[in-house]
This record gives structure tokens, C-alpha cells and sequence, in this order.
């Protein structure tokens, strides 16, 4: 299952945006992974907002904010087109909540980190990336049916 993780300096979000800002790119990366939109796979998206006291985030060159989003996805759950969208509409995401324009958008780096296939584990239980395929699969079919 998906995890995204937004580190940003304490107040660099706006009071709208610190509000939403974690399901909305919770969204975006279920969206981006071809998961269904059910409760169940809405549920284990977890997002997760990390915020800097003031001054533990600069450059060499200034204070102003910068925000790293971290993206957890089982190997193989997205392509290269999947990656680029992801990224894209999760920058666009955090400037929104940042109440920044898209000049800003150097200030918001998003990397992309794949967990080998056998090394998640959930319940208990090791979930294979095969697992997660049939669970969305079914989940989409009962959409269908519905």
C-alpha cells in the first residue's frame, strides 16, 4: 500500500492548506497507482505531514520554504509515465497548499522510493505487489458491478 510524506517548515503551509494537504496527495498517489477509489484502498493510503521547527530547513542561499515529498510504492506499481504525472500533480499539490504560483515549484522535490517485491508487510502478513494487483483488480470490479 502507498505512503506519502510531506516535510515542510512549521507555517510554510497556508491554515487551508495545512488542513488538506495530506488527503489530497493521498489522492493523487492512488490516483497515479491505478488503485480504485474504495474505502479500503482510500484507507490504506497513509499521508503523512512532517513539520520543521523554524530554522531546520535553509540553502546556502536562502530561508525561503522548501518541502520534500516522499512517495513509498511497492516496486513496479508505477511507470515512467505514472512517475512523471505523480510528480507533476503532487508539486502542484503542495505550491496550492503552500499558497505558492508554479515559480515556485524548485522549491518542492519529490522522490520516489519502490519497496522490493517481499519486503512490505502488513497485518502480520508479507503483501506482494501481486496481492495488491488482484485486491485492486476485484476492487474495480465491484465498482463495475455497483
Amino acid at each position: 500500500m502507498p505512503m506519502i510524506r510531506l516535510t515542510a517548515p512549521a507555517g510554510a503551509l497556508t491554515e487551508r492548506g495545512r488542513g488538506s494537504v495530506q488527503r489530497e496527495l493521498a489522492a493523487v498517489l492512488l490516483r497515479w497507482e491505478g488503485a480504485p477509489d474504495t474505502a479500503f484502498f482510500r484507507a490504506q493510503a497513509w499521508s503523512y505531514l512532517v513539520e520543521l521547527p523554524e530554522g531546520a530547513q535553509t540553502t546556502a542561499e536562502d530561508d525561503a520554504p522548501r518541502f520534500l515529498v516522499e512517495v513509498t510504492v511497492p516496486q513496479g506499481a508505477l511507470d515512467e509515465h505514472r512517475i512523471a504525472g505523480l510528480v507533476e500533480e503532487a508539486t502542484q499539490t503542495v505550491l496550492a497548499a503552500a499558497g505558492l504560483g508554479a515559480d515556485g515549484a524548485l522549491r518542492v522535490w519529490v522522490l520516489v522510493h519502490e519497496q522490493p517485491d517481499g519486503t512490505w508487510g502488513a497485518g502480520g502478513s508479507v503483501i506482494r505487489y501481486a496481492d495488491l494487483v488482484a485486491l485492486a483488480q476485484q476492487g474495480k470490479e465491484a465498482r463495475n458491478d455497483a
